[in-house]
């Protein structure tokens, strides 16, 4: 069974039900962005005080202006946490190749190192030369 390309949502605008809908590579937090603007857009609301504000305050519970400021207050937030979240995994991201590139530093195994000469030593087995099968350098006493 093949998953549909987008996903459906109802959203109801003032009585009258528009359908909406959300691509499928779209992220949690895009749907529940398309979610609170939709609500809002529903509630018919152009003007609302800032969420805790005194005017918010005054406002009777039922006001639709009082859900509205809810709803950007929430998306604010979801929205800073998201932020810190990525900045986050980028700084640890940033750490733990820093931390990779001072141990290779500090080890001398950087990448920018030239390869060594392979040489065989008297009293050990043969040298297997990489990227060779079958070869091998073995120590051979030279006699004057």
């Amino acid at each position: 069974m093949s998953r549909p390309a987008t996903r459906l949502r109802l959203a109801d605008t003032g009585g009258r039900a528009r359908l909406h809908t959300a691509p499928t590579e779209a992220t949690a937090g895009e749907i529940t962005h398309l979610r609170a603007c939709a609500q809002a857009d529903s509630l018919d609301v152009d003007d609302w005080p800032e969420y805790g504000s005194l005017p918010w305050l005054q406002l009777p519970p039922d006001d639709p202006r009082v859900y509205v400021a809810t709803l950007e207050a929430a998306e604010l937030h979801r929205m800073h946490v998201e932020r810190i979240a990525a900045d986050a995994h980028t700084q640890a991201f940033n750490v733990l190749r820093t931390a990779a590139e001072a141990r290779a530093a500090r080890k001398g195994t950087m990448r920018t190192r030239t390869p060594h000469m392979l040489t065989p030593t008297p009293g050990w087995p043969p040298i297997q030369i990489p990227g060779r099968p079958g070869e091998y350098l073995t120590y051979q006493e030279s006699s004057a």
